[in-house]
């Protein structure tokens, strides 16, 4: 039978009101405990959906322009199959293992829906596409031409991947069952599972709306993805000013300042920042606040003003590495056979030189992860400590009363796993060693800095929907105790950062499940089961691709057109470099020219500090003072590069529209549709862009058009010091 809390008692009662606006608009207060879960259509499904995506995405990741296919669209396709497989399954019962059982227990439901979800989800790497620790051996077999064995690659794989489960085990009743810690972006799914499943008496349910909304961004993105390119990024000041480097700088979208630049193509709006609409205004209003003080404030003063660090001898917008007199750093002759670095080689080319924008970027990272310590220890900490005093005994919500009368998972479950997957990782770092470069000491050096980050970056996570990067911090730190280790340092960083990340998205999925009521052992193990499956195909395909494409990964030696340019793994390979092989002594030390940088920790550690004294001193204005996120706004361009600024001014204007104008004054409409209408813009963009792929352009069916050339902003990407000589720029 449905449990339900009437609405005279909903409203006498405050518990049953959950202390978020947004959660209460979204999320019901009703559960059917008698659903099936535990079912042959889920866990088919979930297999074979888990599995494809891996599949699918790891294929993706190596090609030019790789495509992410989401949890979403399998989200979408898995309503149907179910009802199909309900219809047609035998409805026969039989026993297993003295339990009985049936291929079709009834009605395809919304908890076999959401599990299926989770499942995919472990297949796209949470978001990610594929484990990030496939970059480590990309690197090792096509960047630096080594051997690893296949079975250190799958430990590997699924080790980093698994080890998370321990730190979300033990930080799960601090950021999952508390009201306030509400998870953004767990609204949407509940949103479009809602829209999926429940029966509404209205001409336009969330059903149809999703629908209708679903063909609308399908039928359009053929005409950014393909037909029309330009329209992802109409920088018309470029189109104004031809030959002008700065205007072009100014002007461009994708490689300057998108002063002026708009887009339509939904992809730009979503990408790296994920869904505008998802985001709470006061989160996206930081992250506007700290774009626009660092892209339009200090960058263009460093940049023409000071030309701070020969800022105009280099572009204004890049991530490449450089040497002084502004040519492209040759990476691959400062490296021996050894992986280490060739002293000689190093000396003739010079110290290494980074854009402006590129190392403000490492410094503005420095000072989120000095932010994200001091905002939670100030702004949560007495809350952190009374959920640990009161964690047996406090008051629960209603979402968690509900939940109550499901088994939990027990600790030692997490325990484990925990200790199982650090037991294999030491033996990765002992045995297996000659391989990976980690030893012992390194790893339980990543898992206790992995333990101290997660907890507060779940919060961060749990309450704007952003979530701030360890790797910079973990690069660093083996960088300066282990320099000229390059497999190392990423080895190293993996653990420490992809654990911890993958805590905090096992976290995001728990927390669907608790307001899903989802029977938490059941979430558990499809978790499990869903990443073991994900790594070993990702592990399998990149493995595939890896020993039977010739010159993957290698740009000058891979035909004209060929897609195997492995643009990521390019970006992991120069990090392995900057700070394993170089070591940050030699670009953010004593030896190197950004030394300066390291002052951006203490501005980290104070920003909040201030905002705090501000709120204490300024009692009666501490509501919104309290809304001042610092690690938000800090790490506010973490994404660029890759993102540019397009990207976040598109995501800003959108979801300022969305969650502020729309919120206030058409709560009515944002209630019913607004997650809904994210879901169906992301999944129309994801399932008409592997139709282009598949059908025109993996075909070499491109249009070439005035339409299809880019943005034309062809100079954004020069220097503007005098005399410096750079392939399809004028010299000064």
């Amino acid at each position: 039978m449905e449990i339900e809390h009437p609405a005279g008692r909903a409203a006498a009662d405050e518990d049953d009101v959950s202390p978020v606006e947004q959660v209460r608009l979204t999320v019901p207060t009703t559960d059917d405990p008698t659903l099936p879960v535990w079912t042959f259509r889920m866990w088919t499904m979930g297999f074979i959906s888990c599995a494809l995506l891996s599949f699918v995405n790891q294929f993706f990741a190596y090609r030019s322009e790789p495509i992410v296919i989401s949890q979403i669209t399998i989200q979408v396709a898995a309503l149907p199959i179910g009802h199909l497989m309900a219809q047609l399954l035998p409805e026969k019962k039989f026993r297993v293992f003295g339990r009985e059982c049936s291929l079709n227990p009834g009605p395809f439901n919304v908890k076999e829906h959401v599990l299926i979800s989770i499942f995919a989800n472990a297949g796209a790497a949470f978001g990610g596409g594929n484990a990030y620790a496939i970059g480590i051996i990309t690197i090792i077999k096509a960047f630096y031409k080594r051997n690893i064995s296949f079975v250190t690659s799958l430990l590997l794989i699924i080790t980093t991947q698994v080890l998370g489960y321990g730190w979300a085990g033990l930080m799960r009743k601090y950021v999952v069952e508390p009201a306030h810690m509400w998870w953004p972006a767990s609204l949407v799914q509940v949103s479009l599972m809602r829209a999926m499943h429940e029966k509404e008496r209205r001409r336009m349910t969330r059903g149809k709306f999703f629908m209708i909304a679903l063909i609308c961004s399908f039928a359009w993105y053929i005409v950014p993805g393909y037909l029309f390119p330009t329209l992802t990024a109409i920088s018309w000041v470029c189109w104004v000013y031809p030959k002008s480097i700065t205007m072009q700088q100014i002007g461009s979208g994708l490689n300057g300042l998108g002063v002026g630049a708009l887009t339509l193509d939904w992809s730009v709006v979503a990408s790296f920042l994920g869904s505008p609409l998802v985001s709470p205004f006061f989160a996206t209003a930081n992250v506007f606040v700290g774009y626009i003080v660092f892209v339009y404030g200090m960058l263009p003063i460093s940049y023409w003003v000071l030309n701070l660090y020969n800022a105009g001898t280099f572009p204004l917008f890049s991530n490449d590495l450089y040497t002084g007199s502004g040519q492209l750093y040759n990476i691959s002759a400062i490296v021996n056979d050894k992986f280490e670095i060739d002293m000689d080689a190093y000396a003739q080319q010079g110290k290494i030189h980074l854009s402006l924008f590129f190392a403000v970027s490492y410094g503005l990272g420095f000072a989120t992860i000095a932010a994200t310590l001091s905002h939670v220890i100030l702004f949560y900490g007495k809350e952190m400590c009374q959920r640990y005093k009161e964690s047996f005994k406090g008051k629960p919500d209603v979402h968690t009363r509900l939940m109550r009368r499901y088994e939990d998972i027990p600790n030692w479950w997490f325990y484990l796993l925990l200790a199982a997957s650090m037991a294999v990782s030491l033996v990765l770092c002992t045995v297996f060693k000659e391989e990976i470069q980690l030893p012992w000491w390194g790893l339980l050096l990543a898992c206790v800095m992995a333990f101290i980050f997660t907890l507060p970056i779940s919060v961060i996570t749990a309450t704007t929907n952003t979530t701030p990067g360890l790797n910079i911090i973990t690069e660093y730190c083996l960088g300066l105790i282990m320099p000229g280790k390059p497999i190392a340092n990423v080895c190293f960083k993996v653990y420490g950062y992809m654990s911890m990340n993958q805590a905090v998205s096992f976290l995001t999925d728990f927390k669907l499940g608790h307001y899903m009521k989802i029977p938490p052992r059941s979430m558990f193990l499809v978790q499990f089961v869903g990443t073991i499956v994900a790594s070993s195909v990702n592990t399998v395909v990149a493995w595939w691709l890896l020993t039977t494409v010739p010159h993957i990964c290698e740009k000058d030696q891979l035909p004209e057109s060929s897609p195997w340019t492995c643009p990521g793994d390019h970006v992991f390979f120069d990090a392995s470099v900057i700070w394993g092989l170089v070591g940050p002594r030699r670009i953010f030390g004593p030896l190197g020219y950004y030394n300066a940088l390291n002052w951006f920790f203490l501005v980290g550690l104070g920003g909040p500090v201030i905002v705090w004294l501000f709120a204490r001193a300024l009692p009666w204005h501490a509501g919104w003072i309290s809304l001042i996120n610092m690690p938000v706004i800090l790490g506010a361009t973490a994404m660029m590069p890759p993102a540019s600024a397009l990207n976040y001014t598109a995501w800003c204007f959108v979801g300022t529209v969305f969650n502020f104008f729309v919120f206030r004054y058409r709560k009515g409409w944002w209630k019913r549709y607004n997650y809904v209408l994210s879901a169906a813009m992301d999944g129309g963009v994801a399932i008409m862009g592997v139709l282009i792929y598949f059908a025109l352009t993996s075909e070499g069916n491109q249009l070439d058009w005035w339409g299809s050339r880019g943005e034309y902003c062809d100079l954004a990407t020069c220097p503007t010091a005098k005399g410096v000589l750079v392939d399809g720029c004028p010299v000064l």
